[in-house]
């Protein structure tokens, strides 16, 4: 595992004093809850470039996480029990999940990629809710940092598998999250162009 000096104890929902100027950054950049096509095409080419069954562009608010980009292995029995047992816990189509599911809020926290090769050799981890819930076994993410400094969410991929990401996968993964941050420059340029044309 790779976490750049991993705390020995584990909260399962971390303490997140940016959480305000997240969530005002993220209203700002017209982010909500609802999926995206760029972001779940993104998703895709993550999971597919990671060799993954699950990938997410999660952005973590106040009160839930919210996969606006979000990819599942279409006709597998795993993916759609993943998708099922979420979407019970949650009351979602597997686009929302609570602050202390899953490793990204600590990410987020953090602003430093996690690398879980298999989430059960790691007690602080292994305890999560998304491991007996939702059989999740492996994790790897990034955090999206603006260019105000802010992290807004972050880019992952989970498996129902250990999985053996490594150096290769830590590097993919911060990779994969400084591209997503251009298309972010690339749409706040267009819109503050827009907005220059209709109003000169």
């Amino acid at each position: 595992m790779r976490y750049d000096a991993v705390e020995d104890r584990h909260l399962t929902a971390p303490h997140d004093p940016d959480v305000g100027q997240r969530m005002a950054r993220l209203r700002a950049l017209g982010i909500s809850s609802r999926p995206d096509q760029e972001f779940d095409e993104f998703a895709a080419k993550l999971a597919h470039i990671t060799d993954s069954p699950y990938a997410m562009v999660n952005f973590v608010g106040d009160r839930e996480q919210y996969f606006a980009g979000l990819y599942t292995p279409s006709g597998s029995k795993t993916g759609a029990a993943l998708e099922a047992a979420q979407a019970s816990v949650h009351a979602g189509p597997g686009r929302q999940m609570a602050l202390d599911h899953g490793f990204c809020p600590h990410v987020v926290v953090r602003r430093k990629a996690l690398v879980l090769d298999d989430v059960c050799d790691y007690p602080r981890f292994a305890g999560n809710p998304v491991v007996d819930k939702l059989g999740i076994r492996a994790y790897l993410g990034a955090p999206l940092i603006d260019r105000t400094g802010i992290a807004l969410g972050t880019v992952c991929v989970v498996d129902t598998e250990p999985h053996a990401f490594g150096r290769h996968g830590l590097d993919t993964i911060k990779a994969m999250a400084a591209d997503l941050m251009t298309l972010f420059r690339e749409r706040e340029e267009q819109r503050d162009s827009g907005a220059a044309h209709r109003f000169p």
